[in-house]
């Protein structure tokens, strides 16, 4: 039997959506099922969490929602060593991006989900938590906690406003970047700690990650003026700002970070440096096109 997460409220409302879709599809494929969800994301993953503990023959977890119900879901996942899918619906979807599959049309990826086996990609672990695309900290952790104080507007213009809002008045920061052959202490306005090559709804800041290798791309942006920022910040979406002169891509098992700053992973808040991160091979069992 499948436990089929669904976060109703995810893309404002396109997660219930989607997951009708998804349940339609398992009945038609005479796929047994269990619908897990709930009034919140505590909630959910409460319900998750006593589903696995009592379910012997649960085949895997498929989650429908954004890279926040993936975030939440794999701390269960990963220690019960059960498969997971990440269906779309979200308003970012970037660890899905990083497995190579499609936002719309999910026939495809289904039917891959209950026709093959899984395979097993790499995880990054921050002080005993799971992430699957980026961890981050510098001006993006800033306009993540400017975005997640607006109540307007909604969906991908709230980080678009925030960043407006944030810009002018932000600062770099002097960071400490502890990694596997090298120190690095140096005034940054970015770094990312990447397993995944997006965030941020298709952001590729680390577009040469690879979830199979056993290692972190970790970007750092040195500092630049604003205007530098303001011209270089559109190529992230084709990842083509790493030949910039101010960014350096450094590949390592393990880094940790010290500042006076906050991280985020997935896109939700770990809390303020230091923080430590383990790149880890093969933690995940998943379905990678």
């Amino acid at each position: 039997m499948w436990a089929l997460a669904i976060n109703p409220t995810s893309g404002s409302g396109k997660g219930a959506e989607v997951g009708r879709y998804v349940a339609e599809f398992l009945e038609r494929a005479g796929e047994s099922h269990q619908i897990i969800s709930g009034a919140s994301s505590s909630e959910l993953i409460d319900q998750l969490s006593l589903f696995i503990s009592r379910t012997t023959s649960c085949k895997g977890v498929i989650a429908v929602g954004g890279d926040g119900l993936f975030h939440s879901v794999i701390q269960k996942t990963v220690v019960a060593q059960l498969p997971l899918a990440v269906i779309p619906a979200g308003t970012g979807n970037d660890f899905v991006r990083t497995l190579g599959w499609p936002l719309n049309h999910l026939d495809e990826y289904l039917e891959v989900v209950i026709s093959s086996s899984p395979q097993r990609v790499d995880l990054g672990l921050v002080d005993g938590e799971w992430f699957g695309a980026i961890l981050s900290t510098g001006f993006d952790s800033v306009v993540n906690e400017k975005a997640n104080s607006m109540q307007w507007p909604s969906g991908p213009m709230k980080y678009n406003v925030a960043i407006a809002v944030e810009l002018p008045r932000f600062t770099p920061r002097h960071y400490k970047i502890e990694l596997d052959d090298r120190t690095i202490s140096a005034e940054a306005m970015l770094i990312a700690i990447s397993n995944g090559q997006s965030y941020g709804g298709g952001m590729m800041v680390c577009p040469d990650a690879d979830i199979t290798d056993g290692l972190f791309d970790v970007m750092v942006l040195h500092p630049v003026s604003k205007i530098e920022f303001l011209k270089v910040f559109p190529r992230v979406f084709k990842g083509t700002h790493i030949t910039h002169p101010a960014v350096e891509v450094i590949r390592s098992t393990a880094v940790r970070i010290s500042a006076d700053a906050v991280a985020y992973a997935d896109g939700e808040r770990i809390g303020a440096l230091p923080v430590s991160a383990q790149c880890i091979p093969e933690a995940m069992l998943t379905w990678k096109r």
